[in-house]
């Protein structure tokens, strides 16, 4: 069995997951191994195949910036599939913190309403670019009709918290103020963001309101990272091999707030803000097999408690970093689908 899984490995790295799930299902299954679960969940088979093909690539530690952005970068080449066909992408500037931020605007084919999703990637707030979630923000306009702005916020440990909370902020902000021009409505424009990028929309949704700023008209939080100080029985459970990591978590959190007397601010930790009221409505996920599942639970729950509009998606047999699994079928894309016919409903 190990042989054909290699064969399959061989074409992961001829950088393509395409045959391996061209496979028939009874076969990724068996190649998958036995089902593994934990904590009353049972992780996807075409997921649990992907780890397994995982295990067998080169990995390379966690040294340095420079290094783990160029791995991450070839990682999502290598997990996204072929890109969503589009009416226009372009890129241009927006306004930041402190001068300008590049930016790319997904325009869907069709009929795409007056909505915009102002969306901050992944990736620790340390790797991921523009470039590597090009592919998601491509599926998410294409499938929900709704515009999608990509932001390409400054990163730690160069720009350290609260550079990227802040640059967030001014960049919603901007395009709020220049709706029109991205062809939206202000009153339709969203924020969003995956891991840190989840982090990144709901410190925005938080601060807009506080600071009197135009409000998002949804926040979109996937499996987002909302506490930098405690610890949840979840970090345990899938410390390791499940994508994102203990050790990632750890070196993600001292690159971006250096400074531990930072952490615990709503500015890093929105979870650990004292008021949640007045928030727009939320469309939060978390994922069965996440170290971050339960901040994530919590954080739906307070939202809940102080009044705010909630659809809180449990995506059980999934683990951090779904959403950029485009080229695994099954319960990967049903979470895609989802997403966006959220989006569809709520923007158009």
């Amino acid at each position: 069995m190990d042989s054909v899984l290699r064969d399959a490995v061989t074409a992961v790295q001829a950088n393509a997951l395409n045959p391996l799930y061209a496979l028939p299902a009874a076969v990724r299954r068996r190649l998958a191994g036995a089902p593994i679960q934990i904590d009353g969940n049972t992780l996807d088979p075409d997921i649990q195949l992907l780890l397994r093909v995982d295990n067998l690539l080169p990995h390379t530690t966690k040294t340095d910036a420079a290094t783990a952005r160029t791995h991450f970068r070839n990682l999502c080449k290598l997990i996204t599939g072929t890109p969503a066909e589009l009416l226009r992408v372009t890129d241009l500037t927006v306004r930041g913190a402190v001068g300008q931020l590049g930016a790319r605007l997904y325009i869907p084919r069709g009929d795409a309403g007056r909505g915009l999703l102002v969306y901050f990637h992944g990736g620790g707030w340390v790797v991921g670019d523009l470039g590597t979630h090009d592919a998601l923000c491509r599926a998410i306009a294409a499938d929900s009709g709704v515009r999608v702005l990509s932001v390409d916020y400054r990163l730690a440990p160069e720009a350290p918290a609260p550079t990227a909370a802040e640059d967030a902020i001014a960049a919603f902000t901007w395009a709020v103020d220049h709706a029109e021009d991205l062809g939206a409505d202000p009153a339709l424009v969203a924020v969003g963001g995956d891991s840190a990028g989840g982090n990144l929309a709901a410190v925005v949704a938080q601060q807009t309101v506080r600071r009197g700023l135009p409000q998002p008209a949804l926040q979109v939080l996937l499996y987002p990272a909302v506490d930098l100080v405690a610890r949840r029985p979840s970090r345990d459970l899938f410390s390791e091999g499940f994508i994102l990591t203990e050790a990632d978590i750890i070196w993600y959190r001292d690159l971006y707030t250096p400074d531990p007397t930072l952490r615990p601010d709503p500015i890093v930790s929105p979870l650990r803000a004292e008021d949640l009221t007045g928030l727009p409505p939320t469309y939060l996920t978390t994922a069965g097999f996440d170290p971050l599942r339960d901040e994530g639970v919590e954080y739906a729950e307070a939202l809940t408690t102080a009044g705010n509009p909630l659809t809180h998606i449990r995506h059980n047999s999934l683990p951090h970093g779904h959403a950029n699994l485009l080229t695994v079928p099954g319960a990967t894309r049903e979470a895609h689908t989802h997403l966006t016919n959220h989006l569809r409903a709520t923007l158009h």
